[in-house]
């Protein structure tokens, strides 16, 4: 049995996506259109597009992250292991793409096009509504005079019921 080659990406940028926070939406938008380009790539173009899309993803979930331990999330929580576990699994199909499994990677952008809207609306939205209680300005990394982080971290997904970190990410986006 072949792995099916996909010709479109589940997602498409639509403002449902958008989360009133600039910066992350700005970065989902280019997210979409580093995924739209993998899928429309030829063989000669699909491996550097697919590291542009996994370089965008880096920054972005790098800047999420600064973002929830600037405001007491802890460095353990599911949203940042969902993070991590995203970008392990489009390394490993970047190995498998440059060693000739393009079909892998055209599978895999189009899992990432079913998992991106998901983790926006139920992870990427908490974090937006949490940044939000406390002040928190994503541009300088700031907060207003006074706020200060809890003692306790916050775990889990910051108001999310994902339950723990193996449960939230099991069958997200899994290599074919």
């Amino acid at each position: 049995m072949t792995t099916p080659q996909f010709s479109t990406t589940p997602v498409a940028w639509d403002d449902a996506l958008l989360l009133d926070l600039k910066p992350m939406d700005d970065d989902h938008q280019e997210i979409v259109a580093l995924l739209a380009e993998v899928v429309r790539a030829d063989d000669d173009y699909l491996m550097p597009r697919w590291s542009a899309l996994i370089a965008g993803m880096q920054r972005h979930f790098d800047e999420e992250d600064r973002w929830m331990q600037d405001t007491g999330f802890a460095a353990d929580n599911c949203h940042s292991s969902q993070h991590k576990i995203i970008l392990q699994i489009l390394r490993e199909g970047e190995a498998r793409g440059h060693n000739g499994q393009h079909d892998v990677v055209r599978q895999m952008a189009y899992e990432l096009g079913v998992w991106l809207p998901h983790h926006v609306e139920a992870m990427d939205s908490s974090l937006v509504i949490h940044l939000r209680s406390v002040g928190f300005d994503p541009v300088t990394r700031t907060v207003p005079n006074g706020y200060q982080a809890t003692t306790e971290s916050i775990h889990g997904c910051g108001g999310s019921t994902c339950g723990d970190t193996a449960t939230a990410t099991a069958g997200e986006v899994t290599p074919a």
